[in-house]
């Protein structure tokens, strides 16, 4: 296997490397006008957890953030207004919402006399009426959803069990859930044709634990707005994976797990043939998990936000990165998985054992050069 003239594969890079890499990546930030091709080169790498700069490259990465400094305030000024305009529109409570526009169609006309609150039946119109099936009822709408709001309330609370980040009993747990369930209800509203899907929580994640621990008081504030619109932009590189209709078409999830298929034959084609056609474990028995939820159930909190520093680096998206560094999952075992069954693979595959990430990415450069013999 071919090694790095300066250090073995998988080996932590040296202090100075460290150190060097941190003062070049907060350089690139602290320009005027960032330059985004020097941005990728340099967060591929991975972002030093030291720089504590994290939530501004990936705010940079994902487009959220636009290479003028200048214009940041103004930017993200709007984004955080127009989160709060959906959250207004799409959490309100449909009784609060018809006691709301009762009273404001009541106007100065009964400024001076008492109500409680409450319409009157003859008052109630039908698109009030929470048995109205009209589409602009805000109460057939409430009932539209709340399946799907349930689905996401109960994925929330499965969300990383294993760090107070995420569950427990602190107000600061239940206050981040509320924020994640905020954010995929909004989605779902307004993404008709994809709505929910199971999962999209995990997806989610990463991005509000980045966001909310920016040592930046004011942006951690706005964890929520900023995590929804970057959110939005990461999906729209996955989204025909999420698309049922699509599944078996060129553009849907089949269509992936075929190049990893191709990919996989194209740098390792002893290993494809034998999980393919001798041990018959196909990817949609593993990849599909491994795809769909951008590798965050197969390695440590920790390691993902690395690996997602890389993923999020690829100019052209991060499937084409995804996809490499399932392959290179795949050739760090192949040992294992050359002289396994179908039961044995199928197990390995599933529950992928614990790597030196660095490693990992380092291989999946350049899979062919670096096959383990």
């Amino acid at each position: 296997m071919a090694t790095s003239p300066r250090s073995p594969p998988g080996a932590p890079p040296p202090p100075e490397f460290e150190i060097s890499r941190q003062s070049r990546l907060l350089a690139a930030l602290s320009k005027k006008v960032i330059d985004l091709d020097e941005l990728r080169m340099l967060a591929a790498q991975g972002v030093p957890d030291g720089a504590a700069v994290r939530p501004t490259v990936w705010k940079l990465l994902l487009g959220y953030l636009q290479s003028d400094r200048a214009l940041w305030e103004q930017e993200l000024a709007k984004k955080r207004s127009q989160y709060a305009a959906f959250k207004e529109e799409f959490l309100s409570n449909p009784m609060e919402t018809a006691r709301r526009q009762e009273l404001e169609g009541q106007g100065s006309e009964n400024a001076g006399s008492t109500n409680n609150g409450l319409l009157h039946r003859s008052e109630v119109t039908q698109e009030e009426h929470p048995l109205s099936l009209g589409k602009t009822s805000v109460w057939n709408q409430f009932f539209e959803y709340s399946e799907i709001m349930e689905q996401i309330d109960r994925d929330v609370k499965r969300t990383h069990p294993d760090m107070h980040f995420f569950c427990g009993d602190s107000s600061f747990a239940k206050s981040n859930q509320e924020s994640l369930k905020n954010i995929l209800i909004i989605f779902a509203k307004l993404n008709a044709g994809i709505r929910y899907v199971q999962g999209m929580n995990e997806i989610l994640a990463p991005l509000f634990y980045v966001f909310r621990n920016d040592p930046d008081d004011k942006n951690a504030n706005f964890a929520e707005a900023d995590s929804f619109f970057c959110f939005v932009e990461l999906l729209s590189g996955f989204r025909d994976n999420f698309c049922q209709k699509l599944d078996n078409s060129a553009v849907g999830i089949q269509g992936t797990l075929s190049k990893l298929s191709q990919l996989v034959a194209k740098y390792d084609g002893e290993l494809q043939r034998h999980l393919e056609i001798t041990t018959e474990v196909n990817p949609q028995f593993y990849a599909f998990r491994w795809i769909t939820l951008l590798l965050t159930q197969e390695f440590n909190f920790a390691d993902i936000i690395h690996i997602w520093d890389t993923l999020l680096s690829d100019p052209d998206g991060p499937q084409e990165t995804l996809l490499r560094i399932c392959c290179a999952m795949l050739i760090l075992v192949r040992k294992r998985l050359l002289v396994g069954d179908f039961t044995s693979n199928l197990k390995l595959l599933q529950n992928y054992p614990p790597t030196n990430i660095s490693h990992l990415l380092y291989l999946h450069i350049v899979p062919s050069s670096r096959i383990p013999v």
